[in-house]
């Protein structure tokens, strides 16, 4: 089946995006602390609740009400969010690029990404703008990877599944996807991504 469409997400494939920027400082180099707040305080659980659609300030005042021992650090995961943006990822911004440039190909993105904070990384990166479309978790008001976020996808760009790749860092994205009969292909940096789509004839 030739492929047609491909389906990119945005955080950890085309831009560098990681909480530690902000609180391997906050906590002063002391990693084990950090992992501590990360793995109990201000969970991926809970930042995925506002990459689909829950209030910001809402979810701040929750965990504040819940740990008022750790306000100051809760406050900081929104407050200092812009500084958890690294820069882009430019072996990927080079595929997507040549991608975007090749008449043979739909190119749109998929990302679990708060609306609140969406509108930053827009001013940012220029190259959100070569996108024919960009499906935002938290403007869906859900997620990756429940099935409904890919089946919006599918249904927005008239894309066919089985015609398509869609490349994410996560894999249980990447399993979700492959059970609604997209290929995916689990993004581990760019040199890995260019061979594994020559197993789909895509060559770069």
């Amino acid at each position: 089946m030739k492929i047609n469409t491909i389906i990119f997400d945005l955080g950890g494939v085309l831009i560098d995006w990681n909480p530690e920027y902000v609180f391997l400082d906050a906590f002063k180099g002391d990693r084990e602390k950090m992992d501590w707040f990360f793995k109990n305080i201000c969970t991926m659980d809970w930042n995925e609740n506002q990459d689909a659609g829950y209030p910001i300030q809402q979810a701040t005042e929750d965990l504040v009400t819940q740990f008022p021992e750790y306000e100051n650090y809760i406050r900081l995961y929104y407050g200092k969010w812009e500084n958890m943006l690294g820069g882009a990822i430019e072996g990927t911004v080079s595929i997507l690029d040549k991608f975007v440039k090749n008449e043979n190909y739909k190119v749109v993105a998929l990302t679990n990404w708060s609306s609140e904070t969406f509108p930053i990384a827009q001013k940012r990166f220029g190259f959100l703008n070569w996108f024919e479309g960009i499906v935002v978790s938290g403007e869906e008001k859900t997620r990756k990877p429940h099935n409904d976020i890919f089946e919006i996808t599918l249904k927005r760009f008239n894309i066919s599944a089985e015609k398509s790749i869609f490349i994410d860092d996560n894999l249980r994205n990447i399993e979700a996807a492959n059970a609604l009969g997209i290929n995916g292909v689990h993004f581990k940096n760019p040199e890995q991504l260019i061979s594994d789509l020559k197993t789909y004839n895509i060559n770069l």
